[in-house]
This record gives C-alpha cells, structure tokens and sequence, in this order.
C-alpha cells in the first residue's frame, strides 16, 4: 500500500468554499491520502496578467479574478464543463464521501457529532462559487453583483431578488449577516472564527446589499467571504419562537438556499436528497446544465472493503479511488472488462502541494542541515514507486505549476533572497533543488548512501562498533515516525536508514490521538500533504512555515519553522499586485524551503482515480479544476454536479 499522508486540512485554501466543512474535511485526510501525489505539470494557470483584477475599483461586477479578468463576461450563458441541454431525472447512488461511517446531526457547523456530507454540495449556497476552468475567479451566486474596494479595504454584496430560500423567504442581507456572525460566533467550530479573523465588520445598507469591511486586506479575504455559506435564521428558531444557541440546533433540517432537500432519512446510515422543483436558481448562468438528478442517495458503509464489494454490487455508482493497492487489484474483473463500470484516471490542473515527510526542528537531532540532507539521501523514492508506476517524484512546494523554481534564480528572486543570503544555504542561490534519486538502481542507492554517511559524519555522528550511529554524547541517532495507519510503507527506508546505524521507529496511533499531538507538534516525523491550489495562497503558508506560527499550538508549522527570509518572501506573496510578482515571490520561496531540507520530499498526483457504472452522460469539456465527490473542495464535484443519467428509466 502507498504511504500514507495527512492533508494539511487547516489552511484557507481547503475550506475555501466552506470553512464549516474543517472537522469532517479532517476526517477525509487519512484515508485518501494513500493517493494524494500527482502527474505531469500541465501548465494550467493563466499567463502573466499586467496588473491585478481590473474588478477592483472598476465598479459593479459579476465576476472577481484574483488577477486578470474572468473568463466568462456579464453575458455568459453557462460555464463550459456544463451542458445547459442535459436531461434531468433519475437516481445518483453514492458512497459516504469520507471516513464518516454514519451522521448524528444536521448541523455541519458545530464540532460534536458527524453531518452528512451531501449537505455542502447539495443544499449549502453561498454569495459566489469559484470557476472550474480558471484560476481563483469567483461569479455571483447569490450574489448578483459585487464591488470590491480599490484597496481591499472592502467588498459589498449585491443580493439576487431571486433568491429564496426552499421555504419561500427570499435571501435578505439580514440573512447573510445572521450567517456570518454565526459562524465568526463561540458555538462553531473554532477554525471558523479564524477564517473570518480578518474581516472587521458585516454592515446592512439595505435589504439586498451588505458591505464587509475588511482588516485583512487580501484577495484570499475576499474570496473566503464570498465562499460565506447563507441559511436562514428559521433555522435556528425553537418551537417557542426564540432563537436558540447554534450548538443546540443538531436535528433540525437546514433551511438553505440550494436545489435539493432533505427527503428521507434512515438511522444514520442513509440520506436522500430530493430536487426543489422551485429553485430559485436553476435558470442562471452559473447553474445551467447542473444538478441533473431528481434524487441523490448517500450510503454509508462501515470500511472500504465492504464499500469496494457493494460498489461492484451496483448499490452505487461512482467511487474515487484513494488507494494504490485497491485500484491496481481490486478495481477490475468481468464487469470492466466488457464495459459495464468504467476505470478512468481524471486529470486535473491543480498545482500539488508538498508531499512530504515533515521533521520537527523542534527536536534537536533535526536542527542540523547536513543531518536533514543525509536523511533525504536515504528515501529511495524509485524503488517503492516502482510497484505502482502512478506517482511521480516531488522536488517542489508548488508541483504541476509554474510556481515551481526553475533553473538559477532570476533577479528578481534574488531581489527578495540577497539580504538574507548569509543565513541561507548556498544552494538557494543555485539550481532550483531536485529531490534525490535512484532509478531504482542499487548502485545508485549506494552512492547516496554513503554521501549521507560523510554528511552525517562531518555532523559529529559517528558509527559505533555495535553498528549504532552516536553522536559526541553518545546518544544514538534514533526517531519516530507517527502515522494513523496501521500500513506505514516505510520498511525499505527502514532497511536503507540501518545500514548507517541510524534507527527509524513506527508509531501507530488511532486518529484522534494523531490529531491532538500534530496540534502539540508532538512528533518527530509525520506525513503531510500541503493541498492543491489554483493559485498558491500567502495565507497558507503563513500558517505552514510562518515564524509566528511556529509557536502556535494547533496551527500548521508542524516543521517549527522560524525563518525570517520565509517571513520576507511570504510577505512579498502576499503583497503582490500581478501574477509575475506572484510567481516570483513563490519560486524563492521554493528555493529556500527545499534546499533547507525540512522535509524529505514525497509524491504528487494530479489524477483523481475513479471507476463508475457505464450509465452517464458526460459534458463533452472538462473542468481544470474539480473534485470527483468531495464536500471539502472549493471547485465543483464535477460528476455528482454536471453528469446525468443516460437512461433514467433503468433505476
């Protein structure tokens, strides 16, 4: 089995489209990152744009891009990966999307209880939805229009008239304050509050217009409030007419905006959602040629053998393939070979974050670089690919992008790296760092192996008699990597470590506990992964390799990174005012985070593994950014959204 990872699942850029989703989201980590790596770079991003979003400061507008203009003009009739001319009807068959084996609640906001997944797809809408098919462009959902300060200082909503709620109550700017001050409120989930940190105050102007006014002057500000999930207050309404705490409304059905409801309900372990014959926005651009389906049924199963049995049973219809093992030989046999359920590897062009396996400098034996470099040298990457042949070698932050580092530093890089040059390893300034690699071959794993023994012997580790590796105090060079897996993959890195004296341990440990001491980073080596991206958000890595968050328990610095050349060029990702800029600052910090050999580089796949019965259409163009079936993603899950049923009649 692959190795696993976990999904760095706290930052902005996965709870983008909504930030409630962060428990269960956690959830999902585990177990699909047995397959989280990715392809070929596809250079998906948008060329350079001269200046940031004309949208801001040019008034009204429908659509907001991060930087350059939106696709799609005021006229558009509906997105591209959608076909405004697919029939509608028929049953969607799925899977419990994550590691949720049951719901308890209907409340995806709180933290006691699991919520069914569905909701955030099917019921759940906000002020705008991101693109599929550009980078980090939000249109108005509903939102009508939006007007974004020159400055960033503010964005105000300008509500569709249209919209209502499945009740009939039309959408209000009172709605959407009432949802933002709940979730920025003590009763949800504490990630929440920090989603919304930067924003100072939610003013009503009138009934369909509301203006957020903003601290945190950036685009990921803007684009987190436009992710902002509406419900209305009935929701929260007791039978006596009072508004009741949030954390006390578990069983209630959502009264949401979105084109489904809740139909029947069955203990826990089956959900139903059934189409809003009145939707307010099957009409509109942004939702032509979607929710094709008259009901969508979720089940729930207890494992992933016995889901992987009931999906080749036909009790569902599409599964996303989180395991190497599971898709190379179990997802196959009679059924594929004469056509009745489809294998397909989807190709996405989402940039793939790090990969890795994270080393705690707050733990001595890690502080040293060439002890860091040697650790590296040992990771025979080809070797355990070679099963599988699906992965391929991450060398950088940003894989499958062009924020990658490439080739020397361009003066610009080195604009932003030369005040800090004394403090960084020399290689910075060099080629872009390339993982280290063996084809597979021994004779080049032990080449390796023995330039991380000068690298560990000029650290002052020496090896023993007994074949222990010791460093002056004669400590033994010995460390633990903590995983929630009961598979760590690790045996052969295991093997290659041994033969320098040096002793890896594995720790197995339930997930709860994984995630209480990844918040106390107490650890010595975990799996993560540092998500996909459409364009890299400052945000992110502010939390990731931020000085200051470094000693923030619960944050994302699982490294314990405290590096003022990062804090400098972050800063300089987060100022940047075009895309060159962007990409610059990106490319040095790449420079600086690989060469310090934080971590020792993984895998990256920008593939989504999926096998489906042979009964959908399909629109003829594909999204460039999607999700197969998660909750959790910013951009749709392109098949439960867009894909109908070729023949309802046959279920």
């Amino acid at each position: 089995m692959r190795k696993p990872a976990v999904r760095n699942l706290t930052l902005r850029s996965l709870t983008r489209r909504f930030a409630w989703l962060l428990p269960a989201a956690l959830a999902l980590a585990a177990s699909a990152a047995n397959l989280i790596a990715s392809t070929p770079a596809i250079a998906a991003l948008q060329p350079a744009a001269p200046a940031a979003s004309a949208a801001a400061g040019a008034g009204w507008v429908h659509a907001y891009a991060a930087f350059g203009e939106p696709k799609y003009g005021p006229g558009f009739t509906h997105f591209e990966y959608a076909d405004p001319t697919a029939p509608k009807g028929g049953t969607l068959y799925l899977k419990n999307p994550d590691r949720r084996t049951s719901f308890d609640k209907f409340n995806p906001f709180t933290v006691k209880g699991s919520s069914p997944g569905g909701l955030a797809i099917f019921m759940l809408e906000s002020l705008t939805l991101l693109s599929g098919d550009e980078p980090q462009t939000m249109y108005g959902l509903l939102a009508e229009a939006m007007l974004v300060a020159p400055d960033k200082s503010a964005i105000t909503f300008r509500l569709n008239p249209k919209a209502r709620f499945y009740n009939g109550d039309p959408v209000t700017a009172a709605d959407v304050k009432f949802s933002f001050e709940t979730l920025r409120s003590k009763y949800v989930a504490p990630a929440y509050q920090t989603q919304y940190a930067g924003v100072s105050s939610a003013v009503v102007v009138d009934t369909r217009t509301i203006r957020f006014e903003l601290q945190d002057k950036s685009a990921d500000t803007l684009f987190s409030l436009g992710a902002l999930p509406v419900f209305s207050p009935r929701w929260t309404t007791g039978p006596d007419g009072k508004p009741r705490r949030f954390d006390e409304v578990v069983t209630e059905y959502p009264v949401t905006s979105g084109p489904y409801m809740i139909g029947l309900v069955d203990s826990g372990r089956r959900i139903e959602f059934k189409r809003n014959p009145d939707y307010w926005a099957r009409d509109l651009p942004v939702r032509r040629g979607f929710f094709n389906f008259d009901r969508v049924v979720y089940r729930y199963y207890k494992d992933d053998v016995v889901a992987t049995e009931a999906f080749k049973a036909g009790e569902f219809d599409i599964v996303r393939i989180y395991g190497a093992r599971t898709w190379n030989r179990q997802i196959k046999g009679p059924k594929w070979d004469d056509g009745r359920i489809v294998k397909e590897l989807f190709q996405t062009g989402f940039g793939q974050g790090l990969q890795a396996y994270d080393l705690n400098l707050r733990r001595p034996i890690f502080q040293d670089l060439r002890v860091r470099s040697a650790i590296g040298l040992t990771y025979d990457f080809d070797t355990a690919n070679n099963r599988f042949k699906m992965f391929r070698r991450a060398s950088s932050m940003f894989n499958n992008s062009d924020f990658a580092a490439e080739g020397l530093p361009s003066a610009a890089e080195l604009k932003l790296l030369e005040p800090f040059r004394q403090a960084l390893p020399a290689e910075v300034f060099g080629p872009a760092f390339v993982a280290p690699d063996t084809g597979g071959d021994a004779l080049r794993l032990r080449a390796n192996l023995l330039k991380a023994r000068s690298l560990l012997e000029a650290a002052g580790w020496k090896l023993g008699a007994d074949g222990v590796l010791r460093n002056a105090k004669g400590e033994p060079f010995e460390f633990e990597y903590m995983t929630p897996s009961e598979r760590s993959g690790v045996e052969d890195w295991q093997r290659n470590l041994e033969k320098l004296g040096i002793k890896m341990k594995v720790r197995n440990v339930d997930f709860a506990l994984y995630r209480r001491r990844l918040e106390n980073y107490d650890f010595d080596m975990v799996a993560i992964v540092e998500g996909r991206f459409t364009l890299p958000s400052p945000k992110d890595y502010e939390q990731l390799y931020g000085s200051k968050s470094a000693d923030e328990k619960g944050n994302s610095n699982y490294r314990g990174v405290k590096s003022a050349a990062v804090d400098h060029v972050v800063e300089a990702m987060n100022a940047a005012q075009t895309l060159d800029a962007l990409r610059t600052a990106a490319r040095a910090l790449d420079r600086v985070v690989m060469w310090n050999h934080w971590q020792v580089p993984d895998l990256y796949f920008s593939q989504l593994p999926t096998s489906y019965w042979n009964k959908f259409g399909m629109p003829a163009v594909r999204p460039t950014y999607y999700s197969i079936d998660s909750p959790s993603d910013a951009q749709p899950a392109w098949p439960l959204v867009t894909w109908w049923i070729r023949d309802p009649a046959r279920r």
